[in-house]
């Protein structure tokens, strides 16, 4: 049996209250990577430390941009130090971050600290939500669609404003995402081309052109940033396929296009899934806390993959359906 493992970071809006606290305790490397994170930026102005945030936090303010991102990252990481603290850490095949996740997946990886990837992550946050707050955008699933059937729904409900596919999260849930009145005709053209669509409950048109404010910022705050080579093999979601190891000017570069591109999570699956040895050689699969999207999206990408979720300590939780836009 192998005893390497692929390693998932969950995305924006696997985030829910609690979520790391169960690790903090069990773990002193999981509780130094909270004490990190608290010394590293100040959320007081949102109503206390990153820490607190997280485990006592209101739902409204953990689950807003600039919050929930540096939150989630910090959870992860802390989940994932808790993970390998043992004598007989599994040696790692490959990384992989749905959206917000990538940065989870760098740092692993040896991108950037875990400093640096918590100052970046809440810069991301931060430039979201103002890019949000300026714009009226919003962001639709549509259930039971294929790329061709999605693009035909932005195509007949975009009418000059902007709707674009922006999440290929799994064989037949892919999300759109543009100008609020765009995405409320998308509820009505869904239907004419054969698919179910549902409004999100989100902050803005993520993944779109509405993000180019962000981006552009984003491209400054990158730049102030020293990248390393990648120790292991990392997923990119704009491509769905390996960043270059030691070519930081084209990752940052893609970490600024995932602003305002699709998040080619399906895809990225089935190319680092079809890349790897067959048999008791394959990786084991595990997803970083919080919750189990992933595992619940990777039923539907390829039922032959087997993803265990670390929510909290030794306990593995089952699939979320929670559809993940950012």
């Amino acid at each position: 049996m192998s005893n390497s493992i692929v390693v998932l970071g969950p995305g924006q809006g696997a985030q829910s209250v609690g979520m790391g606290l169960a690790w903090r305790d069990a773990s002193k490397a999981a509780a130094e990577i909270f004490a990190r994170a608290d010394a590293a930026i100040d959320l007081s102005a949102l109503g206390g430390s990153l820490s607190k945030l997280c485990f006592e936090g209101s739902a409204e303010t953990l689950n807003r941009t600039d919050v929930s991102q540096p939150a989630l990252f910090t959870c992860a990481m802390a989940s994932f130090a808790a993970l390998q603290d043992c004598q007989n850490p599994p040696q790692i095949a490959a990384c992989a971050g749905l959206s917000l996740g990538e940065y989870t997946a760098l740092a692993i990886a040896g991108a950037f600290s875990f400093e640096d990837g918590l100052r970046l992550v809440a810069a991301r946050g931060r430039l979201m939500q103002a890019a949000a707050e300026a714009s009226r955008g919003g962001m639709v699933a549509l259930i039971g669609a294929d790329e061709a059937q999605a693009q035909a729904v932005c195509d007949g409900a975009a009418q000059g404003e902007v709707l674009v596919c922006a999440n290929f999260n799994a064989t037949g849930q892919i999300v759109l995402s543009g100008h609020a009145s765009a995405c409320a005709r998308a509820l009505d053209v869904a239907s004419s081309v054969g698919c179910r669509a549902a409004p999100l409950q989100v902050a803005g048109a993520f993944h779109s052109p509405l993000m180019a404010p962000a981006a552009e910022a984003l491209a400054n705050a990158l730049e102030l940033v020293e990248f390393h080579p990648l120790k292991y093999p990392v997923w990119s979601n704009v491509t769905a396929a390996l960043h270059g190891q030691d070519d930081p000017q084209t990752l940052k570069k893609l970490l600024v296009d995932q602003l305002v591109c699709p998040v080619r999570w399906s895809q990225s699956m089935s190319a680092l899934i079809a890349g790897l040895p067959a048999g008791a050689e394959r990786p084991a699969f595990h997803e970083l806390a919080p919750g189990s999207v992933l595992k619940g999206l990777m039923r539907r990408i390829d039922r032959t993959c087997e993803v265990t979720s670390h929510d909290k300590p030794d306990k593995p939780d089952k699939p979320d359906t929670t559809v993940q836009p950012h």
